[in-house]
């Protein structure tokens, strides 16, 4: 066995304070780094970094070409499958904010009652009212005039007789005809849709999708479903006919509850709920969320009557009347 070597003093001075000395590394392993050190590097770089105002442009700049991405996404969306709310605008989709007809001289020769007032009057009996006040709009001059001998008024409060004054037969007819002809026109513009509420209007617009895709009136245009396989026969193939009067004629009154009569009331108060909330509505989360439920119940019900019309001409009809496109039926609606 070799001798042992002793190591100069210097050494021996140096190897033992790096053994006893704590401080003698020249830096610590990162396993040994304190948590709270790092998490002050860390909150000092996050504080360099909202401070910095080249990440500021970079963040800003990401952030504005996502949106410009998501609006092309949703634009392209929209092109393809259309406005799951409005669809496309048609002249009786636009006609729904006046709740006026589109063609009013051809639709009443189809229906006689076709013209709806404000306050639910009636035209006739708005129009017998107007001819029974010119009646008794006359004055008693005009009588007078005719050959009463006796000039003079009676008043019905003072029970005094005071002199008339004396006019001609056109004078007093002109007159006349003059305040009735204000009279019909204030009373036309009190009882017009445009100038009433919204509640009126509706009830209106509620009134003529049942007359537009009311089964009374569209049976005698439209024939029949055609039959299922099941109830085809394989020796006799039985003759379509061209309209269904027989079905039409069955009926009581005027039908309200098929599905493109539900299709287009619910049509008609999504597009006046849209308007209030794009307008009035920006912030009412109540009516955004009934939107949503007129929304998708339209949905079920037009996916109902695809199914069972199977594109037929009644489903072609309630399409392109209301200017419904595929986003208003297939797939998820998302609002």
């Amino acid at each position: 066995m070799p001798p042992r070597i002793p190591l100069p003093t210097s050494l021996r001075a140096s190897a033992h304070s790096s053994t006893t000395s704590p401080f003698a590394l020249p830096f610590r392993p990162f396993s040994s780094t304190s948590a709270f050190l790092a998490k002050n590097n860390g909150d000092k770089a996050r504080q360099r970094a909202s401070r910095d105002p080249y990440l500021i442009a970079q963040r800003n700049r990401k952030k504005a070409a996502n949106l410009t991405r998501r609006a092309e996404l949703e634009q392209g969306r929209v092109a393809s499958l259309g406005d799951p709310v409005r669809g496309t605008p048609t002249p009786f989709v636009e006609s729904l904010a006046t709740g006026k007809p589109v063609a009013y001289e051809e639709r009443k020769k189809a229906f006689k009652d076709n013209l709806h007032l404000n306050y639910a009057f009636e035209p006739k009996t708005v129009a017998q009212q107007l001819h029974r006040s010119r009646k008794l709009a006359v004055p008693l001059g005009e009588i007078l005039a005719k050959g009463d001998p006796e000039p003079y008024s009676w008043h019905r409060d003072t029970k005094i007789r005071t002199p008339e004054i004396e006019k001609s037969a056109e004078e007093i007819k002109e007159e006349s005809t003059r305040d009735h002809a204000r009279a019909a026109e204030a009373i036309a513009r009190i009882t017009a849709l445009e100038n009433g509420s919204s509640k009126d209007r509706m009830r209106a617009n509620i009134t003529r999708c049942v007359e537009t895709f009311g089964r009374h009136n569209t049976d005698m245009i439209f024939p029949p479903r055609a039959p299922s396989l099941k109830d085809l026969s394989h020796t006799v193939h039985p003759i379509r006919p061209e309209t269904n009067k027989a079905a039409a004629a069955k009926r009581v009154g005027p039908d309200t509850g098929s599905s493109e009569v539900q299709i287009a009331i619910l049509t008609a108060k999504i597009k006046t709920l849209a308007d209030f909330l794009t307008t009035r509505g920006k912030n009412d989360k109540a009516n955004k969320r009934n939107l949503r439920l007129l929304v998708h119940r339209r949905q079920k019900l037009l996916q109902y009557l695809r199914r069972k019309e199977r594109g037929g001409p009644r489903w072609q009809h309630c399409i392109q009347t209301l200017g419904l496109t595929e986003g208003t039926w297939r797939g998820e609606i998302s609002l």
